[in-house]
């Protein structure tokens, strides 16, 4: 591995020896936080430093004896997969007292622990906060009564605190994902998806009640993730007369017939008069008023539980590897900081102005002040109220406005799951926005024989969790078919293009705005959204159904290590999709644990191939008797799959046997996950609202003429914002020969799966949590809210 420039921060130089890490979860569980403990210790163990389980959160830590035990490397193999905390969580009355906390206090001491991490909700930190303030003081009294050294209370005179939000309801300002939401809504989406096959054979009406005692993420995103027609959420009460609205959105739903609806309903919702909406109150209304057959589903602690997403999987790893370097960069002054999510960087909050926030919200729902509460919980929850309001209820015709405008959306190249949501959304925000919507159908080659017809509201209900495409997609580039594309444009009247697909949407798009010197047709708004499980699309760090095809490679790569419980000492060659990009191996070798994965992007050679067969040879005399290898496709001509599982089995030979395994085109395929479900419709609605203004900008003399750079765009997520980039710009930033950006920036993560399987390596923290302040963070907040 090519060593990083000399100027780089790299965390050699933090190092741990001598210092002892707690790790402790507290209050609810939730999926990741296994993820968040391994990281934690791998991580603390890599820089020399001693980590220790605390069992039972606080409570553990009060209680002492057995309940803070020294771990080693092996202790946390095999609990990546598993939901809820393997180190348990208790609710702790005693830590609430000064008397309790002492006891806390001397229970560290006595093992020299100094450095606490903490992995659970507001409450759980604010605990911690309140006991790294009181330290010194209850040294001193612990000195005082004789049961630690003077000497003592200088050698430990200082706890550092740091925190990760294990929390389902995503209710932590600050961060625009907790540890455990993304599993979720994961988890919500299969019991929604499932239901919705019963409810169509019976033209039935289904509440369902979801957690969100506080906060109504979880209702409002499932709602949107499953085009739900109404949601109750605590933020957002609905107005007064909402019973009756409500009520006639169903019937018109049957009018049309829609054979079921969808209500979802936060625990904690409550009307404008800060009463309680129930999931029965809902059911009764619907039958007194409509005497629909209507169902109650409360899904309760389902929530909670099963295996942790691989989005949750990798944030929690990431989350954990930063909390161990912000312990080994605190210092006396550093004020106990929070690690958070924004956009896709790790960043360092101060932790009590995120609990302040977080408390902020509460205050202003108490008092009715609905809007503030809205706006404090972060634009990323601003924007899903937003985006469901705009996609769930279609106003009256003669209320739309009328541009004038056409507006087509076409899928090209490979399926990605997602893609449906994201023409749906555009197709009813263009309609909001009076735009008459055209389909093409299978890309440009469909455009050329003329397969576009207009499409309406109603023709895209229920899109939202289909996989593939729904419109049919074809790889076929528009540069054969210049000529008949612009008549049918001509012939339809196409006033903007939205195109939804991989590289060869861009690199389309890219052709079109070439073209524009020879037929005026194409000089309108273009606007392309990546939606490719490759990820492999430059101006972008993620596409609509990547996070779909991941959490199939992880799915699948648990099944097969669980397949190896029963016979010990075997190694699993997966080969993933991905073209030559690395993005699919690299984040599903993060997830599942693998010991390697070998990228396009980063060469290989034989050295290597034989190191790591040595590495597993070591690793198969301890009890973690078995190994994963992710291979992506395209990472070598030479080095194939075949060969690596040749190589392996010969060199493992008496050691370990060998499996292979090509996932092939189960990536591809599926109901999308939550996230892209989410992302594909937030964007494509961003998107649509784009083409509109550049329509009102280009609109001359009746016609539409833009032939600037900027009229041809790519919207990408970059870091924390989500930007529009004219594709020319982006030519210099794209390998075309490989088809993959020339800078990616998930190889940056690429060290942390190699010291989790514990290899060294470099790691470069440049780019890592400098503690920021929320007010800092929250304006730049990643639209897409990272979901």
């Amino acid at each position: 591995m090519a060593q990083p420039p000399a100027d780089k921060k790299l965390f050699e130089n933090l190092s741990g020896a001598g210092k002892a890490i707690g790790v402790l979860t507290s209050g609810g569980d939730a999926q990741g936080m296994n993820a968040a403990v391994r990281a934690v210790v791998r991580m603390g163990i890599y820089v020399e430093a001693k980590v220790y389980f605390v069992y039972e959160g606080y409570q553990g830590m009060v209680d002492g004896g057995d309940n803070i035990v020294e771990v080693s490397w092996e202790n946390v193999s095999s609990i990546l997969q598993v939901g809820g905390t393997v180190i348990g969580s208790a609710r702790c009355k005693a830590f609430r007292t000064r008397e309790g906390r002492l006891k806390a206090a001397l229970n560290l001491i006595q093992r020299g622990i100094t450095n606490l991490c903490v992995i659970g909700g507001d409450g759980s930190l604010t605990g911690a906060n309140l006991f790294r303030e009181e330290w010194s003081g209850l040294l001193e009294e612990l000195a005082r009564e004789g049961k630690i050294e003077k000497e003592a209370v200088k050698k430990y005179a200082y706890l550092n605190i740091v925190g990760m939000v294990g929390s389902i309801d995503n209710d932590f300002c600050g961060t625009d994902m907790t540890i455990g939401t993304d599993s979720a809504l994961h988890r919500i989406i299969e019991v929604v998806d499932a239901i919705m096959t019963t409810a169509q054979s019976h033209q039935r009406t289904f509440v369902l009640e979801v957690m969100g005692r506080h906060c109504g993420y979880l209702a409002l995103v499932s709602a949107l993730a499953c085009g739900a027609d109404w949601v109750f959420i605590p933020e957002y009460p609905p107005e007064e007369g909402w019973e009756e609205q409500m009520c006639t959105k169903l019937s018109e739903n049957r009018a049309r017939k829609k054979r079921l609806n969808i209500i979802i309903v936060a625990e904690g919702a409550i009307d404008s008069l800060n009463q309680p909406i129930t999931s029965e109150k809902v059911k009764d209304l619907v039958v007194k008023q409509l005497g629909f057959d209507t169902r109650v589903t409360i899904l309760g602690h389902v929530q909670r539980g099963g295996t942790p997403s691989a989005f949750d999987r990798i944030l929690a790893s990431r989350m954990g590897v930063e909390a161990v370097l912000a312990l080994l960069e605190a210092t006396p002054v550093t004020p106990a900081c929070v690690v958070s999510l924004c956009g896709n960087q790790a960043v360092r909050l101060p932790l009590m102005e995120c609990v302040q926030m977080t408390q902020a919200v509460q205050k202003a729902m108490d008092e009715r002040r609905f809007n503030e509460a809205v706006q404090l919980r972060g634009r990323s929850f601003e924007n899903n109220l937003n985006t469901y309001k705009l996609l769930s209820h279609k106003k009256p015709d003669a209320e739309l406005p009328t541009s004038n405008f056409n507006v087509a959306v076409l899928n090209v190249g490979a399926p990605a799951a997602g893609m449906n949501a994201a023409v749906r959304s555009a197709v009813r925000v263009g309609i909001t926005e009076g735009h008459k919507m055209f389909a093409v159908t299978d890309g440009f080659e469909g455009f050329s024989r003329g397969q576009v017809k207009e499409i309406t509201w109603g023709d895209v209900g229920g899109w939202t969790g289909q996989g593939g495409s729904i419109l049919g997609t074809k790889r076929t580039l528009p540069a054969k078919y210049l000529e008949q594309i612009a008549e049918q444009m001509r012939t339809h009247n196409i006033n903007a293009l939205l195109v939804i697909g991989g590289f060869e949407a861009y690199e389309s798009c890219l052709q079109l705005a070439e073209a524009r010197s020879r037929y005026e047709e194409f000089c309108i708004p273009v606007c392309v959204l990546p939606a490719t499980i490759s990820n492999n699309v430059p101006g972008t760090d993620f596409s609509i159904g990547a996070d779909t095809a991941l959490n199939a490679i992880v799915e699948t790569c648990d099944r097969i290590k669980q397949s190896a419980s029963g016979t010990k000492r075997r190694v699993f060659i997966i080969e993933t999709m991905g073209g030559y990009c690395g993005y699919l191996a690299n984040m599903g070798g993060l997830a599942a644990g693998a010991d390697a994965a070998y990228i396009f992007e980063e060469q290989f050679d034989i050295r290597e191939l034989q190191a790591n067969v040595e590495h597993l040879t070591e690793k198969m005399k301890t009890s973690i008797q078995r190994g994963l290898v992710l291979r992506n496709e395209n990472s070598n001509e030479n080095y194939t799959t075949d060969f690596i599982y040749q190589l392996y089995s010969e060199e493992g030979k008496g050691v370990f046997d060998c499996r292979k395994n090509v996932l092939g085109h189960m990536q591809q395929g599926g109901a999308p996950s939550p996230f892209d479900r989410n992302f594909g419709t937030k964007i494509s609605a961003k998107a649509v609202q784009w083409i509109s203004r550049k329509l009102k900008e280009t609109y001359r003399k009746g016609k539409i003429f833009a032939n600037t750079d900027d009229s041809v765009c790519l919207l990408g997520m970059r870091r924390r914002n989500l930007l529009f980039q004219p594709v020319i710009a982006l030519k210099h930033e794209t390998d075309f020969v490989h088809r993959i950006p020339k800078e990616q920036w998930w190889l940056k993560l690429r060290p942390l799966m190699k010291i989790l399987a514990k290899y060294k390596t470099s790691y470069d923290v440049s780019d890592s949590g400098q503690l920021e302040h929320v007010a800092g963070c929250r304006p730049q907040e990643a639209e897409t809210g990272a979901i």
